[in-house]
């Protein structure tokens, strides 16, 4: 049986903390500037990069060394120095507290792992080998990212406004599950492409319209 869960996770403004400075420090931070949190980088020195995005307020760098008191009340935790007994050290406090920790190139010490993302508007497809192997992860990334366009979000965007919709009118759930399979079958891309709204929302009325009769 599997060991890892794959989850998506909502972080509304939750504290994460990144110990390290270098550059794997740079990149965890670098993903979580793309979400509403509140990141505190422990680390003596940073990255010119890093040091930017602190003196933007968009971080907030603790320049000095890891303490164990640095973990209360962390949602999440990387353990990102150049220092495998650094990391293993945060790693355990962690896990003795009950607090998801990533420990880069640790897979022992890992409660969870970033996966290789793309994200178009709402639809995001996350690919993981679970730490054996990120390079290839990366690269599937490259691939999938050259058939899933902008245009295949905004048509998650469109069916999403179309559920909201479709619950408003229809009672019956199993209704429901029909009209939301048909959307998502219709072939509108070029549609979209086009930005003929007028069009795009005719056929989706006709769809729903086949199932409310």
């Amino acid at each position: 049986m599997a060991d890892l869960f794959p989850i998506f996770v909502a972080m509304n403004n939750q504290r994460c903390v990144v110990v390290g400075g270098g550059q794997v420090a740079e990149r965890k931070v670098e993903n979580l500037l793309e979400y509403s949190v509140h990141i505190d980088v422990i680390s003596p020195e940073a990255t010119p990069k890093l040091q930017n995005w602190a003196e933007k307020h968009l971080i907030n760098w603790i320049a000095r060394g890891f303490q164990p008191t640095d973990i209360q009340e962390a949602f999440l935790v990387f353990a990102a120095t150049d220092d495998p007994r650094v990391n293993r050290k945060v790693a355990g406090l962690c896990q003795e507290k009950g607090i998801l920790v990533n420990a880069v190139d640790d897979p022992a010490y890992c409660d969870f792992y970033i996966p290789s993302t793309i994200r178009r508007n709402s639809l995001v497809l996350a690919i993981s080998t679970e730490g054996k192997s990120p390079a290839y992860a990366k690269r599937l990334r490259k691939q999938l990212e050259e058939s899933i366009t902008d245009l295949h979000g905004k048509f998650v965007d469109l069916l999403g406004e179309q559920r909201e919709l479709v619950k408003q009118r229809v009672p019956d759930i199993e209704t429901r599950r029909a009209i939301f399979e048909a959307l998502a079958n219709l072939d509108i891309l070029d549609l979209i492409a086009q930005g003929d709204d007028e069009q795009i929302r005719e056929r989706m009325e006709e769809c729903m319209s086949l199932w409310q009769e």
